[in-house]
This record gives structure tokens, C-alpha cells and sequence, in this order.
């Protein structure tokens, strides 16, 4: 029994896949790219294609990059990249959460304080302080200060917690 090639269709849309997937590689930083341990001729590649403005050039050195993807394992990456997107959604979710917590905060003052120690367990005496410095607050550039020194700090704690 042979072992049949894929259609030129499967061909296809293996390399249209993998050249999605470059795509995904020229958006990352460099630090994040470094992460990925790539071939160096696939890396010099993927940083051409962030210089490039004429859209055909682009064009074609997405291709290139495609090209090149073909001779790697493409698991590892996009594992990669999955590891990344995940660090980015629950750096969103802090970030909102801290949002939903200074609003409280400022809102309930000393009973959102204290809801906020309850439920991240830690009693933080700079928090004490803002909040004191809202209250204290005579102008609106007074009181926007403390609301953003409430916030860094409610997400300095919960950027902490596991």
C-alpha cells in the first residue's frame, strides 16, 4: 500500500495556515519573540516585515515567512503564542478588576477598603492613606491624584495575588 500525498488543496491551506501564523509572530515585541527561540533566518524575516510599507513587499515577505515556517514544528509556537494571549487576557482582568475596586474604594470609602482587605487578605497602609488624601482632597486635580494613586495601588496588590 503507498501512502498518498496531500491534495493540493490540503498543501494549500497547510501553508496559508502557517503563514497566518507568522502573521501572528510579526505583531510581538522583540522580548516576546525572543521567548519563541526561532530560526534565526525566520526571526531576521519576521523583523524585515515590520519595517516594510509598500503592502505587496509586505505581501511577500508574509509569504517568505510562511515559506520558512514550512521546515519548523509549528506546535511549539503556537503553544507560544497561546501562553502569551493568556497572559494578556488576565492582565486585562487585573486591570479591569482594579478599575471595578477603585470605584468602590472611592465610592464607599472606608466599607470598600475593608472589603477589599477581606478579599485579598492584605491590609495595605498606603491604601489607608489615599483613601485619607481623597477624603482630604480640595480640588479636582487633589481628588483625580488620590483616584490614581488608589488604583495603582489596588493594582500593585492584585497584580500579586496568584
Amino acid at each position: 500500500m503507498t501512502e498518498s500525498k496531500p491534495s493540493k488543496s490540503a498543501r494549500k491551506r497547510r501553508q496559508l495556515d502557517l503563514q497566518a501564523l507568522g502573521e501572528q509572530l510579526i505583531d510581538l515585541s522583540d522580548a516576546e519573540l525572543a521567548t519563541m527561540r526561532l530560526d534565526d533566518r525566520l526571526g531576521d524575516a519576521i523583523r524585515n516585515a515590520r519595517t516594510m510599507k509598500s503592502r505587496g513587499a509586505l505581501r511577500r515577505q508574509k509569504q517568505l515567512i510562511g515559506k520558512l515556517m514550512r521546515d519548523l514544528d509549528p506546535e511549539p509556537i503556537r503553544c507560544s503564542l497561546a501562553a502569551l494571549r493568556a497572559d494578556e487576557l488576565r492582565g486585562k482582568r487585573v486591570f479591569a478588576t482594579a478599575e471595578k475596586w477603585r470605584d468602590r474604594i472611592v465610592r464607599d470609602r472606608a466599607a470598600g477598603l475593608a472589603a477589599f482587605e477581606a478579599e485579598t487578605g492584605e491590609s495595605d497602609p498606603d491604601l489607608c492613606r489615599f483613601v485619607v488624601d481623597l477624603d482630604m482632597a480640595i480640588s479636582d486635580r487633589d481628588e483625580t491624584s488620590a483616584r490614581r494613586k488608589i488604583f495603582r495601588r489596588v493594582h500593585e496588590i492584585l497584580v500579586k495575588i496568584p
